[in-house]
């Protein structure tokens, strides 16, 4: 049975003007949000996703404590407006749990929990917007957040979409694409090649496992750099601004004479 839109053109073009291999634009801001610890919002293309993360602090519920490591938590909010589905999802949605768990197992051989016993980290994800890769912005994002916060990950987290189109590989899949084609998520730690999660929600051919493979996690080096740059600029951003609270502090202090203050500025 053929496809029932054109996914690839004969000049090897997709809808939306990519060829096969190339990733959607992409976008990262660490910019702090509210009272989280860490935070990211990233958008592949036209997925949008922001990740909250809390912590290591007591966790709530003294049932789920672990004396030996911290217990992750993750939560996943679909805003309403997100997609052109008028159905709502709530917490309990099947979608939405399996969303949640398949993040949490990512991020569990990856986070150094056994840094903070007796406590949770808490992960927040919402959906703003969705167009194909959900899984895949929602790692990258929480990968971001949890850098933001300053908790100990033993490597970035760089998660990307590849699919089949006939026998041709494709990589950041939009939602038309993945409507129609096999695919699968794969997250990879990019220092060592580790790979933390591999999922497949439709049936891939064997055959074509390999190609797609290997084309998903050299793509997860590109994003590592887009990652660390993202995490750079921050990280310059803060320093920055301490010098600039070290100045201020050096040029009101009741005892510091402000002459000798500009001096040892210059």
């Amino acid at each position: 049975m053929g496809s029932r839109v054109e996914i690839l053109n004969d000049d090897g073009y997709r809808s939306d003007g990519r060829r096969q291999f190339e990733l959607r634009d992409i976008t990262m801001d660490l910019s702090p949000r509210g009272t989280a610890d860490g935070s990211a919002m990233i958008t592949h293309g036209l997925t949008q996703v922001m990740v909250s993360v809390f912590g290591p602090r007591e966790a709530k519920m003294r049932a789920q404590t672990l004396h030996d490591r911290a217990v992750l938590n993750v939560e996943v909010n679909i805003a309403p407006f997100s997609t052109g589905e008028r159905r709502k999802r709530n917490r309990g949605d099947k979608r939405i749990l399996e969303l949640a768990a398949s993040i949490k197992s990512t991020f569990e051989p990856v986070v150094q929990t056994a840094l903070y016993p007796r406590s949770q980290i808490d992960i927040y994800v919402h959906v703003l917007q969705q167009d194909g890769g959900l899984l895949q912005a929602s790692i990258n994002a929480a990968t971001l957040a949890l850098v933001g916060a300053g908790i100990p990950l033993l490597d970035l987290v760089c998660a990307v979409t590849g699919g089949v189109h006939s026998t041709s590989p494709m990589l950041d899949l939009t939602t038309l694409e993945e409507n129609d084609i096999p695919h699968l998520t794969v997250a990879v730690m990019p220092k060592t090649g580790n790979v933390t999660l591999v999922t497949m929600e439709t049936r891939l051919h064997v055959d074509r496992f390999g190609d797609i493979f290997k084309l998903t996690c050299d793509a997860a080096q590109v994003i590592h750099q887009e990652m660390k740059r993202a995490a750079y600029a921050r990280t310059r951003r803060l320093v920055d601004a301490m010098d600039v609270d070290s100045k201020s502090i050096l040029l009101t202090g009741d005892n510091v004479d402000k002459d000798t203050a500009m001096n040892e500025l210059e």
